[in-house]
């Protein structure tokens, strides 16, 4: 068997795949990533924040269908316990007035662990990953300097996890300024954009328990919410194009819990293998799953 070859984009159309954030349901872009590589979609650069960051970067690294299977493995193997450890430490720092609930050194050497590559400027993928500056609220857009420390702060909820100091700024989730940053993906230079969402809960029974959880949650609708408002800004542009792979729905699963992976990679890839032979390329628009419902 040929060696799987990192996929670039064409001269002609230079496209951007975007990744958003959604906590745990970030494993959904992985199940598009999939069907999106085997329809022959080859990315020319990535964007991702929050959750999307750690995607974008990790595919950077590897971008073939290998890379997407092994970050598929990775997504099945995480437990919240690595990624938000909320346990009696997080009680006392709250005590001691810290300024977060959990600490993120599990989360740094769970990337330190997996990313094959220590500076963006090195990945195999151009990638570019958005935090927001804690001060004003500004989009930062970060694409040199440590990949592990880019990607902290691109995923740092505030309050949840610490802020991460960058060239004398301190750093925040990519959420508060941009969570899925088409306008981004288009400055850099790209003529198409594929939008990879997480989606949204749309079908819990009741409200997730517990502050992490539930900020979570209500950070996930704003992120929707968000979505759609830039997608209806760029449709009336007829300069630019861009296609968003629909999310999930109905969909039961909190942004909290990560113990469905497998399960929301496997449906995801299904539902993009079904959209993408749709037609779902040719058109443009927003997606319905990503619109304010209740299933």
């Amino acid at each position: 068997m040929a060696e799987a070859k990192p996929v670039v984009g064409s001269a002609q159309r230079r496209t951007a795949f975007v990744l958003a954030g959604g906590g745990s349901l970030g494993a959904v872009e992985v199940g598009m990533l999939q069907a999106l590589l085997d329809w022959g979609e080859a990315p020319a650069f990535l964007v991702g924040a929050s959750a999307g960051a750690i995607n974008a970067a990790y595919f950077a690294g590897d971008p073939t269908a290998a890379g997407a299977r092994e970050l598929e493995r990775i997504w099945c193997a995480l437990t919240r316990r690595e990624v938000l450890p909320f346990n009696l430490g997080s009680v006392f720092g709250l005590l001691r007035r810290r300024d977060h609930l959990v600490d993120s050194s599990g989360l740094r050497r769970l990337l330190e662990r997996h990313l094959p590559y220590r500076q963006l400027e090195d990945a195999a993928l151009p990638v570019h990953l958005v935090a927001s500056d804690m001060l004003n609220g500004r989009e930062v857009l970060l694409s040199t300097g440590p990949v592990v420390d880019a990607v902290l702060a691109s995923a740092a909820i505030p309050g949840v996890y610490p802020p991460v100091q960058i060239d004398g700024r301190w750093l925040v989730d990519g959420g508060v300024a941009n969570n899925t940053p088409i306008s981004v993906a288009f400055g850099l230079g790209a003529t198409r954009v594929i939008v990879l969402p997480t989606g949204f809960a749309c079908a819990l029974e009741r409200a997730p328990s517990g502050a992490v959880a539930r900020a979570m949650h209500a950070l996930s609708l704003l992120v929707a919410r968000q979505l759609v408002q830039d997608a209806d800004r760029f449709a009336a542009d007829a300069t630019v194009e861009l296609r968003i792979v629909p999310s999930l729905c109905p969909l039961d699963v909190s942004p909290y819990d990560y113990s469905a992976a497998a399960r929301l990679i496997t449906r995801a890839r299904t539902e993009t293998d079904r959209w993408l032979e749709g037609g779902g390329l040719d058109r443009a628009g927003t997606p319905r799953q990503l619109r304010e419902h209740h299933d």
